[in-house]
C-alpha cells in the first residue's frame, strides 16, 4: 500500500472533519487559520486530505467566498452537534475537577424572589465564594435564551416543554381574611357569598373573577362555582393584597408562600378550606432553564440548594 492510500488515523480525521466545521462557521481559509491559530497552509491541506478521503468536493472556492458542497453541509450537519457535545463533556468532567465557579443569570417574580428566593442566596453565595450571580425581579415572563437567563424560578401549573425544569416544591392557593373583618362583615359559607364582601383581587386584565371546586363525595365530577368579585383594592403582587388583608381591608386569594411566617399565619383566618381555588396561581414552584444537553454545575448546585430551602420553608402549603 502507498502512503498516498494509507487512510489517516482516527485521530487525523476527527481533526480534519472537526476543521471542516471552523471552516464552514468562519467562510474563509484564512479566517480559520485566524480561529484555528495555524497557518492557512495547514488548513488548505488538511481539508485537501478529507477530500480525498471522502472522494467527494467538500467545498466550492472563489475568489472571495468558501461555500461548502451539498457534500461539505451534510458533513457538518452530521458532525458539529458530536464535537459540542464533546465540548460540553470536557467542560463537566472539569467541573467536577475544580471548584464550582461562574456567573448564574436568574430571574424570579418579585413577591416570591424577596420572600424565598433571596435570603436563602445569601447563605448559597457564602458556601461558593467562586460563584456569581445576577438575579432580577421581575413578574414579568422573560425569553430566557433570548435574554441570556441561566435560570428562571416560577410559580406555573406546568413549565414549558422546551425548557429543563426541576420542581423545588408544591404549593397552595389559600382564601384568606383576619378575624377582625370576620367580626364585623360575617364569614362566608359559600362561594358565591364572597360577591357581598370586599375581596382584593389581583390586578389582571378585565373583570375580578374567582372561581373554585368542590370534590363530589360520590365521586362525580367536581362541582365548580364562579364568582365574579368587587373590592377596594386591586395589585399585581401578593404581597401588596397580603398587607392590605392583614389590615383587615377585605378578603384575598393569595400563594400559601407569601403568608409563610407564623407572624403572618396567626393573624390570618383561611377561608371554605373545602372549596380549591382553580386557575389562579399554579400548584408548584419550578426552576426552569433553557434546554442544553447538559447543566453547568454551577446552575445545579443552585437549583439544588433553592430545592431543600424551598421545601423547608414552603414544603406543600402553609396553613393559615
Amino acid at each position: 500500500m502507498t502512503p498516498s492510500n494509507v487512510p489517516p488515523r482516527d485521530d487525523q480525521l476527527w481533526q480534519q472533519v472537526h476543521w471542516l466545521g471552523v471552516i464552514a462557521s468562519a467562510g474563509t481559509l484564512t479566517a480559520a487559520a485566524q480561529r484555528l491559530g495555524v497557518s492557512k497552509a495547514a488548513v488548505s491541506q488538511h481539508l485537501a486530505a478529507l477530500e480525498r478521503r471522502v472522494g467527494v468536493p467538500l467545498v466550492r472556492r472563489s475568489t472571495r467566498a468558501l461555500r461548502l458542497t451539498e457534500a461539505g453541509q451534510r458533513l457538518v450537519d452530521d458532525t458539529t452537534p458530536s464535537f459540542a457535545h464533546i465540548v460540553q463533556s470536557v467542560s463537566s468532567v472539569h467541573d467536577l475537577a475544580a471548584a464550582p465557579r461562574g456567573l448564574v443569570r436568574v430571574t424570579a417574580p418579585v413577591a416570591l424572589g424577596r420572600q424565598h428566593v433571596v435570603p436563602h442566596l445569601l447563605d448559597f453565595l457564602r458556601r461558593y465564594p467562586d460563584i456569581r450571580v445576577e438575579l432580577e425581579l421581575s413578574d414579568r415572563f422573560a425569553n430566557l435564551p433570548q435574554e441570556g437567563f441561566d435560570l428562571a424560578v416560577r410559580h406555573v401549573a406546568a413549565p414549558p416543554d422546551s425548557h429543563v425544569a426541576w420542581k423545588l416544591c408544591g404549593t397552595r392557593t389559600l382564601l384568606v381574611a383576619t378575624n377582625a373583618y370576620l367580626r364585623k362583615r360575617g364569614t362566608p359559607q359559600h362561594p358565591g357569598e364572597l360577591a357581598m364582601h370586599d375581596c382584593l383581587a389581583y390586578l389582571r386584565p378585565g373583570a375580578a373573577v374567582w372561581m373554585f371546586e368542590h370534590a363530589d363525595g360520590a365521586g362525580g365530577e367536581p362541582q365548580r362555582v364562579r364568582v365574579p368579585v368587587r373590592g377596594p383594592l386591586r395589585a399585581n403582587t401578593s404581597e401588596v393584597l397580603r398587607e392590605a388583608v392583614l389590615s383587615g381591608l377585605g378578603i384575598a386569594l393569595v400563594p400559601d408562600f407569601s403568608i409563610a411566617t407564623a407572624a403572618h399565619r396567626s393573624r390570618l383566618h383561611r377561608l371554605l378550606p373545602q372549596w380549591k381555588p382553580v386557575g389562579f396561581f399554579g400548584e408548584s414552584i419550578y426552576a426552569i432553564r433553557p434546554w442544553s444537553p447538559n447543566t453547568p454545575r454551577a446552575v445545579q448546585l443552585l437549583v439544588d440548594h433553592l430545592r431543600v430551602v424551598m421545601a423547608r420553608s414552603i414544603g406543600h402549603g402553609a396553613q393559615a
